[in-house]
């Protein structure tokens, strides 16, 4: 069993989305990232996700290149930090586009992309 470390409500402008206006004015999305790992037994920060790193990771992402889709955004994000903390059993990671263009009422737009290493 692994442990856990949560990092909810990163909120950021982006340009992503199908539509031209969206690439052109921006919006403000939400990421949620979830990191399993096995925390270290020494209370050093060298066997662990340095959280810092891990939202700024995410932050260059959804303030980068625009992507069309938000799933593709939350993969990326995903890949990405599986690549920078090989300490990483697996992520989740949810990115929310509160203010889609969507002409109906509603509360959140979210996507959740998962990695995790095969043993």
């Amino acid at each position: 069993m692994a442990d856990r470390i949560e990092l909810t409500g990163l909120e950021a402008t982006g340009y992503h989305g199908v539509f031209d206006f969206e690439k052109r004015a921006g919006q403000r999305f939400l990421a949620d990232l979830t990191c399993w790992l096995d925390f270290p037994r020494e209370d050093t920060l060298a066997g662990t996700v340095h959280y810092g790193e891990l939202a700024e990771l995410a932050h260059a992402v959804l303030t980068g290149p625009p992507m069309d889709l938000i799933e593709t955004v939350a993969s990326t994000i995903a890949e990405q930090a599986m690549e920078r903390f090989p300490q990483l059993h697996a992520i989740e990671v949810r990115i929310h586009k509160p203010d889609a263009p969507i002409d109906l009422p509603f509360q959140d737009v979210a996507v959740v992309a998962r990695r995790s290493r095969r043993r």
